[in-house]
């Protein structure tokens, strides 16, 4: 019997040896279904990002997600990728590996991606009825060949293979601290502690759906928003689910 620290996310597993996806489980269930449910996963055979772009999620990695009820309004949803990346780079330097968060939703190691965060929901323009924040983590899987040069894994940063079960409960254990400081108001603290692990003030580029820029990525609004300094000067805000960020 797994024991988890925490009162509100894990107190209820839904655990599958193979599922299409967590998250999209996770939607279907959640109207009906408590908060903090966690829906776990050793294999997704059609788990995906965002703009749902396909993700590997092969036997050996932490495919997961949570379903969520905060009292909140859509424009802050973005603050639960924010703090799911958080809970990620903590449960990271748990393992004695410094993690850092690139805008909007990944969490990298060497400048190679570990860890994909991907937030879903069902809401209206003013309220949110349920969010489900998913987490695809390579553990000890094998990467796909053509992943190889821009991902990593655990096994490899490590070189040992790392008990999933450890890394799911170190997990939880961060992420429910972090909603919690959520729930509470504290959104300043969290998105303070997003920029401290964070990857800023470098060149990078952003690829939207009709254009291209480039600029230097400064910061992040009290929304999440990047402020992108451009090459003539100029400030824009780049909103989450408009862009692809690449470093220059």
């Amino acid at each position: 019997m797994l024991e988890l620290n925490t009162q509100l996310i894990g107190k209820k597993i839904i655990y599958f040896k193979k599922i299409d996806s967590t998250n999209e489980y996770a939607k279907r269930i959640a109207a009906h279904e408590e908060e903090g449910t966690v829906i776990v996963a050793d294999v997704q055979e059609t788990g995906y990002g965002r703009k749902f772009r396909a993700w590997a999620s092969p036997q050996g990695g932490l495919w997961m997600s949570v379903i969520l009820k905060p009292n909140t309004t859509p424009e802050h949803m973005i603050k639960l990728v924010f703090l799911g990346a958080l809970a990620v780079v903590e449960t990271l330097e748990q393992l004695g590996i410094e993690g850092k968060i690139k805008w909007p939703n990944d969490v990298l190691v060497n400048e190679k991606k570990i860890c994909g965060i991907l937030v879903e929901g069902s809401f209206s323009e003013k309220e949110v009825y349920y969010i489900v924040l998913g987490i695809g983590m390579n553990v000890n899987n094998s990467l796909p060949q053509e992943l190889v040069s821009t991902s990593t894994s655990l096994r490899e940063v490590l070189g040992v293979e790392i008990p999933i079960i450890e890394v799911f409960k170190i997990l939880v254990e961060r992420l429910e601290h972090w909603y919690r400081e959520f729930l509470a108001g504290k959104d300043a603290l969290i998105l303070q502690k997003w920029r401290e692990n964070a990857i800023l003030r470098r060149k990078v580029k952003l690829i939207t759906e009709d254009k291209t820029l480039t600029g230097k990525a400064l910061d992040i609004d009290e929304f999440g928003a990047l402020i992108l300094e451009l090459e003539d000067g100029k400030k824009e805000k780049i909103l989450y689910g408009d862009v692809s960020l690449r470093f220059e």
